[in-house]
């Protein structure tokens, strides 16, 4: 057996593992209904323990690669041409509608108040009067660079500083990014989706159409049908039917991005509250094209009330930015961006998501609807 567990690069086994699994099964080394080997004999080839290969295959089940099946194993249910090998039948194809709170509604557990005033303190004492300068049209140096440090160590996507755009919130950087792609493009949303999504393209006075989402994302008849140059979805949990895209919808999103220059917009909200044992993937970090645009908030992570958010450009489309939209003065204050700034490379932010997720985790375990 191939896998190596090289026990000397710091990330856990488990995580190397899994990496390594689901790269062979999504190259179809272990193609679709293929039985994988047993966790023992895993952890007798790679010198593991059993529990080490048990929590790798619990997060490519998490994640759709694979499911358990009793006196059997573990087989791969991902399938590389899911969704263009035959068009789906719509009828069957219903959403499955989960309960979730509206979407930007300060449902979380409260970020400790506490935490967030001795940041604040600290950013005052630091920068002084520094805090009222204007800020650089695409955010400060110090937030987008804990930005990308926190992206590459927690959600597996790597950037450079200057493709990571600061500005008040999601509604905000939809505008931008009509204006950045053009509004002489198709764009495409999940239906049902965020009713604000539709707003702001409606209100750009550009070309938009509804996709049905099925059980496990967007219908694939209606995707391969679309006439469209831009797809806007939101991977995890979609709001307000709460479906969360499968491995395989997620792979199938790409390979329509892949084709006639089109791009995805990958709208994160909330993930980082996933109760998985490992963040959700991400199509930003998984995109051999260049074509996804990631977009998140601080909104779930800290406060509805900050207005927030970030996005993270495709490499070639940084000179594209600076040349048709760099003349935009940045939306949030230097003063905030400062203190998630501080936040982040303290510890505090990741150590809130982190108590947040195992409180789901214990939750869920009880079997409470979360």
């Amino acid at each position: 057996m191939k896998y190596i567990i090289d026990k000397n690069n710091g990330i856990p086994a488990y995580l190397q593992l899994y990496k390594q699994l689901r790269e062979d099964i999504v190259n179809e080394i272990y193609s679709y209904n293929t039985k994988l080997p047993s966790k023992r004999l895993i952890a007798d080839e790679t010198g593991v323990s059993t529990v080490t290969a048990e929590h790798a295959y619990a997060l490519l089940c998490d994640e759709g690669y694979i499911e358990p099946r009793e006196r059997s194993g573990y087989f791969v249910i991902f399938r590389i041409d899911d969704g263009f090998a035959a068009a789906s039948d719509n009828k069957n194809s219903q959403f499955i509608h989960i309960s979730i709170p509206e979407h930007g509604a300060d449902n979380a557990p409260d970020f400790p108040f506490s935490v967030l005033t001795k940041a604040m303190r600290k950013v005052i004492n630091d920068f002084g009067e520094e805090i009222l300068y204007k800020p650089p049209n695409p955010g400060c140096c110090e937030l987008r660079n804990a930005v990308k440090q926190y992206l590459a160590r927690s959600r597996g996507i790597v950037a450079d500083t200057k493709q990571i755009i600061i500005g008040s919130g999601s509604e905000y950087l939809y505008t931008l990014i009509v204006e950045l792609l053009g509004r002489n493009k198709i764009y495409a949303i999940e239906s049902p989706s965020y009713k604000k999504i539709q707003q702001v393209y409606m209100n750009s006075d550009v070309k938009y159409i509804m996709l049905p989402l099925g059980s496990d994302g967007i219908d694939s008849a209606f995707l391969q049908s679309a006439e469209a140059d831009i797809l806007h979805i939101s991977p995890y949990r979609s709001f307000p039917s709460g479906v969360t895209a499968s491995a395989s919808k997620r792979h199938e999103y790409l390979r329509w991005a892949g084709k006639n220059d089109r791009y995805i917009i990958e709208d994160d909200f909330e993930s980082e509250f996933s109760i998985s044992k490992k963040p959700e993937e991400t199509l930003f970090s998984h995109t051999l094209n260049d074509n996804v645009i990631y977009m998140n908030t601080f909104s779930k992570t800290i406060s509805s009330s900050l207005r927030i958010g970030y996005m993270v450009l495709p490499q070639h489309l940084t000179e594209v930015f600076e040349q048709k939209l760099g003349f935009y003065s940045c939306t949030v204050p230097t003063y905030m961006q400062l203190v998630l700034s501080e936040l982040i490379e303290n510890g505090d932010f990741e150590r809130h998501i982190n108590r947040v997720r195992r409180k789901k985790r214990r939750e869920s375990n009880k079997g409470t609807v979360v």
